[in-house]
């Protein structure tokens, strides 16, 4: 069985968050990571590396893969941070996004430059979704 790589870690999320250079992107990420932490009540842990990540859930998928991942969760990357909405998509958050003003987005992923580009609000709206949603599908 296939599991997930990326895994929770002893590191500081404060002391990562901490290191980031660019001034801006370091303030963003500390809105952040006070915004997913009161969204979702858990403590921020580093997963992998370069993610800061919120709760966990435990998935198992038909083809047999399986893992814990986090609830939603940031990470700062040299082009932009990124904000982790998991999992499937975004359908039902198609109303907030053309509220939420200037990003880019994958499959579970909205890619943001700095956060000063979109609306804090809408945003918050879209994790507390998030959360949600993956606490729906998942619940033990």
């Amino acid at each position: 069985m296939a599991e997930n790589k990326t895994k929770p870690t002893q590191a500081d999320p404060r002391a990562f968050i901490a290191k980031v250079e660019d001034e801006q992107k370091r303030a963003d990420c500390e809105v952040l990571l006070d915004m997913m932490e009161r969204v979702t009540g858990e403590p921020p842990v580093m997963w992998g590396e370069t993610m800061v990540g919120f709760g966990s859930y435990h998935y198992k998928y038909a083809s047999g893969r399986e893992g814990d991942y986090f609830l939603t969760g940031f990470s700062q990357r040299k082009a932009n941070i990124t904000v982790y909405i998991l999992p499937g998509g975004f359908e039902p958050f198609e109303e907030m996004l053309a509220r939420l003003g200037k990003f880019k987005k994958s499959v579970s992923c909205l890619y943001i430059k700095k956060l000063a580009d979109v609306d804090v609000n809408v945003l918050e709206e879209i994790v507390v979704g998030g959360v949600a949603r993956v606490r729906e599908l998942y619940r033990e």
